[in-house]
């Protein structure tokens, strides 16, 4: 039985991992889930934990020169001082979530060879908390990665979602195939639950098998409520979506090529 301790208590990804362990691992598995916003993680003795999981962090807030101080105090502060923690006190695995974000791309793919260049405060945060970890690895103290791409799944409030959505407006859409990796909620719990039993180390890349198209994600999403979509030839729109960066994120492909 492997005790688990999961910071995130506020997260999407912190509640369905724990839903998920506890629902399907029981008998392997054990996971205590706390928040970090509140302090709680603080009052928790992390001895006799052998994997604790942090996935705390500031995301999907529009980003400004004043929030630049909270982002790295959250993403990368907080996470350093909690895997120290982590390590002081015996834990022997720390995951990390981290974010495709580090890489700062817009557009293109990504292979385990893609050199991080993050551009965003989200991402450089990230990153810096990644770099910090790692260095902390050592024979007892065994530290992993994961750089997931856009996560979705039920509940999910994230830019999938609010494509979802809007597609019931979308009656006439550019007639543009992408590829984008996404990985469904359930199969990142899975990895991160395979994770633990296999004590992984080292970066890693989950997603799901096929890729995400934005045209046919939006065209079976309103078929599914019974409305047609015009599909307009792509090249009318080029000219403006490639000079509009949240145009090329939607329209353009951005995938890992492999785990």
């Amino acid at each position: 039985m492997k005790r688990v301790l999961i910071i995130g208590a506020n997260s999407y990804i912190g509640q369905k991992l724990h839903e998920y362990i506890t629902n399907n691992c029981s008998n392997s598995i054990v996971t205590m889930l706390v928040s970090a916003s509140d302090g709680s993680w603080k009052k928790v003795d992390f001895k006799g934990y052998d994997t604790v999981i942090h996935l705390a962090a500031i995301v999907h807030k529009k980003e400004n020169k004043k929030m630049k101080e909270l982002y790295d105090k959250v993403n990368h502060r907080l996470a350093v001082k909690v895997a120290k923690l982590a390590k002081n006190s015996g834990v022997k695995q720390f995951i990390f979530m981290s974010t495709a974000a580090v890489y700062g791309k817009i557009t293109g793919y990504i292979t385990k060879d893609t050199i991080p260049q993050p551009t965003t405060y989200y991402g450089i945060s990230k990153l810096a908390a990644e770099n910090d970890i790692q260095g902390l690895q050592g024979e007892n103290f065994k530290v992993t990665i994961i750089r997931p791409p856009l996560v979705y799944g039920d509940g999910c409030k994230g830019n999938y979602a609010k494509l979802k959505k809007a597609a019931n407006y979308f009656f006439i859409f550019p007639d543009i195939h992408n590829k984008r990796s996404v990985v469904n909620i359930n199969k990142l719990n899975q990895f991160i639950t395979q994770t633990i039993l296999d004590n992984l180390v080292g970066i890693h890349f989950p997603q799901d098998d096929e890729f995400f198209d934005t045209c046919k994600a939006v065209v079976d999403e309103r078929k599914a409520i019974n409305k047609n979509t015009i599909l307009i030839p792509g090249f009318i729109f080029a000219f403006i979506i490639n000079r509009i960066n949240i145009l090329r994120k939607i329209f353009g492909d951005f995938y890992y090529l492999s785990e």
